[in-house]
């Protein structure tokens, strides 16, 4: 158990790494051109108006006021209250939260269910046709944005074929899975293909390693060793690489949301920039801040569990 000792003291190290974008994320969002309380009242405004507006929400005070503020609340687990929504920020995210969570879970799911049989393909049959196929595609996969694949889906398989609905997210869990294939299709392509290609590169170098040499002079079957030895081993930096990209996956859902009019976070975090609602952007990105501290947190643990050399 001592390689897990980590896990203790992990979270103490990622302290700093939250702090810091808070305090980034406070001073971008306030460097948006634009007034929220102008923004808010309209063009009709009265200077008064604006003012009470402006001490009701505390956006009169100094920059470090306000961020002393935040930073409370955010030690108390509040998040403050929505400009815009007049709601409390931490119930608003809450209640956007779902649908970005399927679209997360949905996309890394079927990521996996595409890069594993495609790497596995393509290194075994390393220099053959289809070894140059899934290397074609994964390349061009890299080469594609997200929001126009989402747009090439859309055209394809709604308005051409109508398998799958345009826009929306839907009111039951049948509704919701039907409305989330393709959003889930779109992130799922461009990540698999960064996975594909790291995933075949490791598999090539462990078929090399002498363990694999030892096993076939005692007469295992390919399939065995592949499968049982080189697969598992051939995970781990994978798995690191797919942390890594959880940032651009996170990201990538702000686009998504929007293209397919999801009613998630992303959606959230575009529309509170657009009419500067402080509050929302602000608890929006750390929520996806954490989000990504932990999944970082959990691929380590993965990572000593498929290597148990590996001491972190």
């Amino acid at each position: 158990m001592y390689r897990y000792r980590f896990v203790l003291f992990r979270p103490l190290q990622l302290l700093p790494v939250l702090l810091g974008i808070s305090i980034v994320t406070f001073m971008l969002v306030r460097a948006i051109p634009g007034d929220p309380a102008r923004i808010l009242l309209g063009v009709r405004s009265t200077p008064a108006a604006i003012a009470r507006i402006r001490a009701q929400y505390g956006l009169d005070q100094p920059l470090w006021v306000q961020y002393g503020y935040f930073l409370k609340n955010l030690l108390q687990g509040e998040l403050g209250r929505s400009i815009v929504y007049r709601v409390d920020t931490g119930k608003l995210i809450l209640s956007r939260i779902e649908p970005t969570l399927y679209l997360i879970l949905g996309s890394v799911l079927l990521a996996l269910l595409l890069t594993v049989p495609l790497a596995a393909a393509a290194a075994r049959q390393r220099g053959k046709a289809a070894d140059q196929l899934i290397r074609l595609l994964s390349t061009a996969g890299l080469g594609f944005p997200a929001f126009w694949l989402g747009i090439m889906l859309i055209l394809l398989f709604s308005v051409t074929l109508g398998w799958f609905p345009v826009s929306g997210y839907g009111s039951d869990w049948l509704e919701q899975l039907h409305h989330m294939v393709l959003p889930c299709l779109t992130v799922a392509l461009a990540l698999s293909a960064v996975l594909t290609r790291n995933l075949r590169a490791s598999l090539l170098a462990e078929l090399k390693a002498d363990y694999v040499t030892a096993a076939r002079a005692r007469g295992q079957e390919e399939g065995r060793i592949f499968w049982r030895h080189v697969m598992p081993n051939s995970l781990v930096p994978t798995v690191n690489l797919l942390a890594v990209n959880i940032g651009w996956l996170i990201g990538s859902t702000v686009v998504i949301e929007s293209v397919f009019a999801i009613p998630g976070m992303g959606q959230l975090l575009v529309k509170a920039i657009f009419s500067r609602d402080y509050m929302v952007v602000q608890g929006v990105v750390m929520v996806f801040a954490l989000a990504t501290v932990a999944v970082n947190l959990l691929a380590d643990l993965l990572t000593v569990a498929l290597d148990p050399r590996v001491k972190l």
